[in-house]
Formats: C-alpha cells, sequence, structure tokens
C-alpha cells in the first residue's frame, strides 16, 4: 500500500477510532475463562471464551471454521473463492488487499486475524492496534504452519477432536505419500515450476506451497540452479534445461494468466520442443490446491502430485 494510501486509510477511520475509544469499558463478548494465541511471528495474546474474530484472509477464514470457531467478519474471497457456509448476519469487511478498517472497528472483535505476507493488511494493522484491538498474523505456505495455526486455533476453540480430524489424519496421509515417493530410491524428475500472472510470469521454488511439496516428493527444481530465474523467466534458461515437468501456478484471473503465457510460448516456437511439453508434462494445477491455502486438503495436494509425478491413484 502506497504511502499516500495508508494517510488515507488514517483518517477515514479517525470518527471510528474515536467512537471505538468510547465504548472501550465494553466486556469481552465470550466471558468467562479464556486462552492464549500465540502467532507466526511469535506474539502471544489473552482471548476471552469464545472470542469475536474477524479474519482477513478467505483460507483463515476457513481454518478458524475447521477449529470449530464462527468469523463475525471476512473478507470477500471467503465466499466467493472458498465457498464458505457462512452465517447470514457474517459481515464483509472488505477485500483481502482492501480491507475496511472502519467497518472491523464496528464489528468491535476480541481478535483480528490477519496474513503476514500482504502488505495492505499489514499496514492497517497498526490502524487497529492503535484503535485498541488484538490483531495476530500468520503465515501458512507449508503443512507444518497450517498445523501449527490450527493447533493455535483449536486451543482457543476448545474443539481438540477438530485437530485430530483436520490435522493429525491429514498429516498421515502426507507422511504415507512421502514415504512412497522414498521407497521408490531414485532421482525425482527435474521441473520447473512457474507462476503465472495476466501481465508476467515467474519461476518459484520452495517459497510456495506447491515448490514445497515437489521438494518433499524428491523432484529437482531448474530454478535452484538458476536463481535469476526468479525475477525474469529466461526462456532459454528453460529450454537448456529441458525439464521433465512444467508446473503453473495463476494469480489472479486464471484465464487472463493463461492468455499472458500462451502469447509467451506463441512467440517461441523452441518451447513446443521441450520434453515436457511433447509429453503432455506441462499442467496447470488446480487453485484450490495449491494457489489458496489448502488447510484440510493439504493431503490431497501430496496425492495430486504424487499422482502425476509417480502414476499414483
Amino acid at each position: 500500500m502506497k504511502k499516500t494510501h495508508v494517510i488515507l486509510l488514517g483518517l477515514t477511520v479517525c470518527l471510528a477510532v474515536f467512537l471505538f475509544g468510547c465504548s472501550s469499558g465494553r466486556e469481552p463478548s465470550g466471558g468467562g475463562e479464556g486462552s492464549s494465541l500465540t502467532d507466526s511471528e511469535g506474539k502471544t495474546v489473552m482471548l476471552p471464551k469464545d472470542p469475536r474474530v474477524v479474519c482477513l484472509y478467505g483460507s483463515y477464514s476457513e481454518a478458524w471454521m475447521l477449529a470449530g470457531g464462527e468469523p463475525v467478519g471476512v473478507t470477500e474471497d471467503a465466499g466467493s473463492d472458498h465457498k464458505l457456509d457462512l452465517p447470514q448476519d457474517t459481515a464483509i469487511v472488505g477485500t483481502v488487499k482492501e480491507p475496511n478498517a472502519e467497518v472491523i472497528l464496528s464489528l468491535e472483535p476480541d481478535l483480528v486475524i490477519l496474513s503476514s505476507d500482504i502488505a495492505a493488511q499489514q499496514d492497517v494493522k497498526q490502524v487497529l492496534e492503535n484503535a485498541g484491538l488484538v490483531c495476530v498474523s500468520f503465515r501458512v505456505d507449508t503443512f507444518d504452519e497450517y498445523a501449527f495455526m490450527m493447533e493455535q486455533f483449536c486451543r482457543v476453540t476448545g474443539r481438540q477432536d477438530r485437530y485430530e480430524e483436520y490435522v493429525t489424519r491429514v498429516g498421515e496421509r502426507i507422511e504415507a505419500v512421502k514415504a512412497r515417493a522414498a521407497e521408490r530410491g531414485e532421482d525425482g524428475p527435474d521441473i520447473l515450476l512457474i507462476r503465472a500472472y495476466s501481465s508476467g510470469i515467474k519461476a518459484k521454488t520452495d517459497d510456495e506451497l506447491a515448490g514445497v511439496i515437489l521438494a518433499e516428493l524428491g523432484c529437482h527444481n531448474i530454478a535452484d540452479d538458476h536463481p535469476s530465474m526468479l525475477e525474469d523467466l529466461s526462456m532459454e534458461e528453460v529450454i537448456r534445461s529441458d525439464p521433465d515437468y512444467i508446473f503453473v501456478t495463476t494469480m489472479g484471473s486464471e484465464e487472463k494468466a493463461l492468455t499472458y503465457l500462451d502469447s509467451l510460448i506463441a512467440a517461441n516456437p523452441a518451447w513446443q520442443e521441450l520434453e515436457a511439453v511433447k509429453n503432455g508434462r506441462n499442467l496447470v494445477l488446480p487453485k484450490a490446491l495449491f494457489h489458496y491455502k489448502p488447510n484440510h486438503r493439504w493431503g490431497e495436494s501430496y496425492e495430486y502430485l504424487a499422482g502425476i509425478l509417480f502414476g499414483e491413484e
């Protein structure tokens, strides 16, 4: 978020901050004995029982609900992308990249859950904390990070059974897939992982969940040998490396991202000579499993890639 936008954001919520401060004597909504929660940055907060929670990321809204919670406010993607079954009175508090601080404040939440990776959310976090709200941030790019977040959520909700169902059992599926990959006792294939946008493409490594899974399944990412590809994908380097598989994830509009990627490929006929392309191993990964945080479907993400790489059902 640009500096001018931060200033405007602060101005637009001044009145809401003032009004919120005047009502600071309110009792915590849950009442009774609460619990602690620690976020990805090591920050620990104390919460009342049954806290009023606002989530600024659809994947985290889903995780909170899997843990047995019910958010009072969510961002638009909770419904549009994740299709969450939300109560009718759940407030929409803006978008992932443009959360509405005034609406969030009006809900008087006990906790606001944000993403560590989204700059706009970290900007609005300052406004919310200055108004007296308790905010925590999570980063979830691996199953272990998801498990940590769910451990925190389930402690607050008191639903250990949800942790067993949506974390422990999922972890067992993942370990089974990794064990089968290890038993193969052979070097994994060379792969290229691409993230496509409507106006650009970049190679990715283990800085996103698909890259982490591919590495854990024994694949060799050619971008590890050519770090420059992470900023500017070189078609020449791709053609020279000739990977066995090419995996594509998309950001934003999938149609626009793939149209842009196709335009670059069409301009370079040598792309069609790549082994991955000739053998039908140039694959677009489903957003539900590899762009959004898969949460309780993390095991499916591992199994999906194992099915492609090793012919597993």
